[in-house]
Protein backbone atom coordinates (compact mmCIF):
# COMPACT_ATOMS: atom_id res chain seq x y z
CA UNK A 1 0.00 0.00 0.00
CA UNK A 2 1.36 3.42 -0.98
CA UNK A 3 0.35 5.73 1.87
CA UNK A 4 1.33 9.40 1.38
CA UNK A 5 3.23 10.99 4.26
CA UNK A 6 3.94 14.57 3.15
CA UNK A 7 5.51 15.65 6.46
CA UNK A 8 8.02 12.81 6.55
CA UNK A 9 11.02 14.61 5.11
CA UNK A 10 14.48 15.72 6.12
CA UNK A 11 15.01 17.86 3.03
CA UNK A 12 16.19 21.24 4.35
CA UNK A 13 16.74 22.87 0.97
CA UNK A 14 16.04 26.60 1.11
CA UNK A 15 16.61 26.76 4.88
CA UNK A 16 19.36 28.74 6.62
CA UNK A 17 20.64 27.20 9.84
CA UNK A 18 22.79 28.89 12.49
CA UNK A 19 24.71 26.61 14.86
CA UNK A 20 26.57 27.84 17.94
CA UNK A 21 29.62 26.01 19.23
CA UNK A 22 30.19 24.57 15.76
CA UNK A 23 33.98 24.35 15.88
CA UNK A 24 34.05 20.93 17.57
CA UNK A 25 32.10 18.12 19.20
CA UNK A 26 28.34 17.88 18.88
CA UNK A 27 28.05 21.32 17.28
CA UNK A 28 30.38 20.35 14.45
CA UNK A 29 28.36 17.22 13.77
CA UNK A 30 25.07 19.15 13.92
CA UNK A 31 26.40 21.56 11.29
CA UNK A 32 27.57 18.68 9.10
CA UNK A 33 24.25 16.85 9.13
CA UNK A 34 22.29 20.06 8.46
CA UNK A 35 24.48 20.83 5.46
CA UNK A 36 24.18 17.24 4.22
CA UNK A 37 20.40 17.65 4.34
CA UNK A 38 20.49 20.72 2.11
CA UNK A 39 20.56 23.64 4.54
CA UNK A 40 22.75 26.68 4.16
CA UNK A 41 24.82 26.73 7.36
CA UNK A 42 26.20 29.54 9.48
CA UNK A 43 29.01 28.19 11.66
CA UNK A 44 29.67 30.14 14.85
CA UNK A 45 32.16 29.73 17.68
CA UNK A 46 35.17 31.55 19.14
CA UNK A 47 37.78 29.58 17.15
CA UNK A 48 37.45 31.19 13.73
CA UNK A 49 40.23 29.18 12.06
CA UNK A 50 38.43 25.91 12.77
CA UNK A 51 35.16 27.34 11.50
CA UNK A 52 36.72 28.56 8.27
CA UNK A 53 38.24 25.13 7.63
CA UNK A 54 34.85 23.48 8.14
CA UNK A 55 33.06 26.06 5.98
CA UNK A 56 35.58 25.40 3.21
CA UNK A 57 34.85 21.67 3.46
CA UNK A 58 31.14 22.35 3.13
CA UNK A 59 31.58 24.60 0.12
CA UNK A 60 33.87 22.04 -1.54
CA UNK A 61 31.07 19.49 -1.15
CA UNK A 62 28.55 21.86 -2.79
CA UNK A 63 26.94 23.33 0.34
CA UNK A 64 26.61 27.02 1.18
CA UNK A 65 28.32 27.96 4.44
CA UNK A 66 29.97 30.86 6.22
CA UNK A 67 32.03 31.15 9.39
CA UNK A 68 31.20 33.81 11.97
CA UNK A 69 33.39 34.30 15.02
CA UNK A 70 31.19 34.51 18.10
CA UNK A 71 31.68 34.80 21.83
CA UNK A 72 28.21 33.88 23.08
CA UNK A 73 28.75 35.80 26.33
CA UNK A 74 28.81 39.03 24.29
CA UNK A 75 25.24 40.20 23.63
CA UNK A 76 26.26 42.56 20.83
CA UNK A 77 28.04 39.73 19.02
CA UNK A 78 24.95 37.53 19.31
CA UNK A 79 22.80 40.14 17.58
CA UNK A 80 25.49 40.84 15.00
CA UNK A 81 25.91 37.13 14.18
CA UNK A 82 22.25 36.85 13.20
CA UNK A 83 22.52 39.97 11.07
CA UNK A 84 25.67 38.64 9.34
CA UNK A 85 23.98 35.30 8.74
CA UNK A 86 20.94 36.91 7.16
CA UNK A 87 23.02 39.22 4.98
CA UNK A 88 25.12 36.34 3.65
CA UNK A 89 22.73 33.39 3.42
CA UNK A 90 19.22 34.68 4.01
CA UNK A 91 16.81 34.69 6.92
CA UNK A 92 17.78 32.24 9.68
CA UNK A 93 14.96 29.69 9.84
CA UNK A 94 16.78 27.06 11.93
CA UNK A 95 18.69 27.86 15.12
CA UNK A 96 20.66 25.28 17.09
CA UNK A 97 21.72 26.65 20.47
CA UNK A 98 24.53 24.20 21.12
CA UNK A 99 27.32 26.23 22.78
CA UNK A 100 27.72 25.34 26.44
CA UNK A 101 30.11 25.65 29.35
CA UNK A 102 30.64 23.18 32.21
CA UNK A 103 31.48 24.37 35.70
CA UNK A 104 33.12 21.28 37.29
CA UNK A 105 33.20 22.97 40.68
CA UNK A 106 31.41 22.56 43.99
CA UNK A 107 28.70 25.17 44.44
CA UNK A 108 30.30 26.74 47.51
CA UNK A 109 33.69 26.99 45.82
CA UNK A 110 32.65 28.77 42.62
CA UNK A 111 33.81 32.33 42.07
CA UNK A 112 31.21 34.91 41.08
CA UNK A 113 33.06 35.34 37.80
CA UNK A 114 32.67 31.64 36.97
CA UNK A 115 28.99 31.70 37.98
CA UNK A 116 28.41 34.62 35.62
CA UNK A 117 30.25 32.93 32.74
CA UNK A 118 28.31 29.66 33.07
CA UNK A 119 24.94 31.41 33.20
CA UNK A 120 25.89 33.80 30.38
CA UNK A 121 26.90 30.91 28.14
CA UNK A 122 24.26 28.33 29.00
CA UNK A 123 21.18 30.47 29.66
CA UNK A 124 21.54 34.12 28.65
CA UNK A 125 23.07 33.40 25.22
CA UNK A 126 20.45 30.95 23.93
CA UNK A 127 17.70 33.24 25.22
CA UNK A 128 19.06 36.35 23.47
CA UNK A 129 19.83 34.45 20.27
CA UNK A 130 16.43 32.75 20.18
CA UNK A 131 14.67 36.08 20.67
CA UNK A 132 16.67 37.74 17.90
CA UNK A 133 15.98 34.93 15.45
CA UNK A 134 12.29 34.82 16.41
CA UNK A 135 11.95 38.59 16.06
CA UNK A 136 13.18 38.45 12.48
CA UNK A 137 11.00 35.44 11.64
CA UNK A 138 7.92 37.24 12.97
CA UNK A 139 8.73 40.35 10.94
CA UNK A 140 9.10 38.25 7.81
CA UNK A 141 6.01 36.16 8.69
CA UNK A 142 8.03 32.99 8.24
CA UNK A 143 7.96 29.79 10.31
CA UNK A 144 11.08 28.58 12.06
CA UNK A 145 12.65 25.89 14.21
CA UNK A 146 14.74 26.44 17.32
CA UNK A 147 16.53 23.53 18.98
CA UNK A 148 18.18 24.08 22.36
CA UNK A 149 20.78 21.62 23.60
CA UNK A 150 20.11 20.86 27.25
CA UNK A 151 21.53 17.87 29.15
CA UNK A 152 20.33 14.88 31.15
CA UNK A 153 21.91 16.61 34.14
CA UNK A 154 18.89 18.91 34.01
CA UNK A 155 16.88 15.96 35.35
CA UNK A 156 19.47 13.90 37.23
CA UNK A 157 22.25 15.47 39.29
CA UNK A 158 24.16 13.22 41.67
CA UNK A 159 26.34 15.73 43.49
CA UNK A 160 29.43 15.20 41.39
CA UNK A 161 30.46 18.85 41.43
CA UNK A 162 28.58 20.52 38.59
CA UNK A 163 25.49 21.86 40.33
CA UNK A 164 25.32 25.12 38.39
CA UNK A 165 25.65 23.29 35.07
CA UNK A 166 22.67 21.13 36.08
CA UNK A 167 20.70 24.22 37.10
CA UNK A 168 21.52 26.05 33.87
CA UNK A 169 20.48 23.10 31.72
CA UNK A 170 17.21 22.82 33.66
CA UNK A 171 16.67 26.49 32.83
CA UNK A 172 17.15 25.62 29.15
CA UNK A 173 14.34 23.06 29.41
CA UNK A 174 12.00 25.62 30.96
CA UNK A 175 13.09 28.26 28.44
CA UNK A 176 12.16 25.83 25.67
CA UNK A 177 8.71 25.26 27.13
CA UNK A 178 7.96 28.93 27.77
CA UNK A 179 9.15 30.29 24.43
CA UNK A 180 7.31 27.52 22.59
CA UNK A 181 4.03 28.74 24.10
CA UNK A 182 4.76 32.40 23.37
CA UNK A 183 5.76 31.80 19.76
CA UNK A 184 3.39 29.00 18.76
CA UNK A 185 1.01 31.42 17.06
CA UNK A 186 3.89 32.55 14.85
CA UNK A 187 4.63 28.96 13.74
CA UNK A 188 8.01 28.97 15.45
CA UNK A 189 8.64 25.56 17.03
CA UNK A 190 10.97 25.52 20.02
CA UNK A 191 12.25 22.16 21.24
CA UNK A 192 15.27 20.77 23.05
CA UNK A 193 17.51 17.74 23.11
CA UNK A 194 18.88 16.45 26.43
CA UNK A 195 21.87 14.25 25.61
CA UNK A 196 23.44 11.90 28.11
CA UNK A 197 27.20 11.30 28.08
CA UNK A 198 28.46 11.68 24.51
CA UNK A 199 32.02 11.79 23.27
CA UNK A 200 32.98 15.40 22.58
CA UNK A 201 35.92 17.66 23.23
CA UNK A 202 34.34 18.89 26.46
CA UNK A 203 33.45 15.38 27.65
CA UNK A 204 36.82 13.91 26.75
CA UNK A 205 38.54 16.62 28.79
CA UNK A 206 36.37 15.71 31.75
CA UNK A 207 37.26 12.02 31.40
CA UNK A 208 40.94 13.00 31.51
CA UNK A 209 40.29 14.70 34.86
CA UNK A 210 38.01 12.16 36.58
CA UNK A 211 38.70 8.91 34.72
CA UNK A 212 36.59 6.66 32.49
CA UNK A 213 33.06 6.05 33.81
CA UNK A 214 31.13 4.54 30.90
CA UNK A 215 31.43 1.10 32.51
CA UNK A 216 28.83 2.14 35.06
CA UNK A 217 26.16 2.66 32.40
CA UNK A 218 23.65 -0.12 31.57
CA UNK A 219 25.20 -0.63 28.15
CA UNK A 220 28.72 0.31 29.21
CA UNK A 221 29.20 2.89 26.49
CA UNK A 222 29.27 6.59 25.67
CA UNK A 223 27.26 8.12 22.89
CA UNK A 224 28.70 9.08 19.51
CA UNK A 225 27.69 12.41 17.97
CA UNK A 226 26.18 10.74 14.90
CA UNK A 227 23.63 9.06 17.18
CA UNK A 228 21.97 12.47 17.58
CA UNK A 229 21.53 12.98 13.81
CA UNK A 230 18.01 11.63 13.59
CA UNK A 231 16.77 13.54 16.65
CA UNK A 232 18.09 16.85 15.35
CA UNK A 233 16.73 16.29 11.85
CA UNK A 234 13.34 15.30 13.27
CA UNK A 235 13.12 18.56 15.24
CA UNK A 236 14.16 20.87 12.38
CA UNK A 237 12.18 19.17 9.60
CA UNK A 238 8.48 18.97 8.67
CA UNK A 239 8.36 15.62 10.47
CA UNK A 240 7.92 17.42 13.81
CA UNK A 241 5.36 19.97 12.65
CA UNK A 242 3.06 19.20 15.63
CA UNK A 243 5.88 19.09 18.21
CA UNK A 244 6.86 22.18 20.19
CA UNK A 245 7.87 22.79 23.79
CA UNK A 246 9.28 19.29 24.06
CA UNK A 247 12.63 18.05 25.36
CA UNK A 248 13.76 14.73 23.91
CA UNK A 249 16.03 12.68 26.18
CA UNK A 250 18.77 10.82 24.31
CA UNK A 251 20.88 8.99 26.87
CA UNK A 252 20.88 5.24 26.19
CA UNK A 253 19.28 4.77 29.64
CA UNK A 254 22.41 6.11 31.33
CA UNK A 255 20.22 7.92 33.84
CA UNK A 256 17.62 6.13 35.97
CA UNK A 257 13.98 6.86 35.22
Amino acid sequence: MNLPSPNFSIDLSGQTALVTGASSGLGRRFAQILAASGARVVLTARRLERLEELAAEFRAAGSEAIAVQLDVTNADQLISAVAQAEAALGLVTILVNNAGMPDAARATKMSVDLIDKVLATNVRAPYILSCEVARRLMAAKRPGRIVNISSMTAFDYRGSGAALYSISKAAVVRMTEALAVEWAKFNINVNAIAPGAFHSEMMDEMIERVGEFAGHFPRGRMGQALQLDSTLLYLVSPSSDFVTGTTIKVDDCQHPR
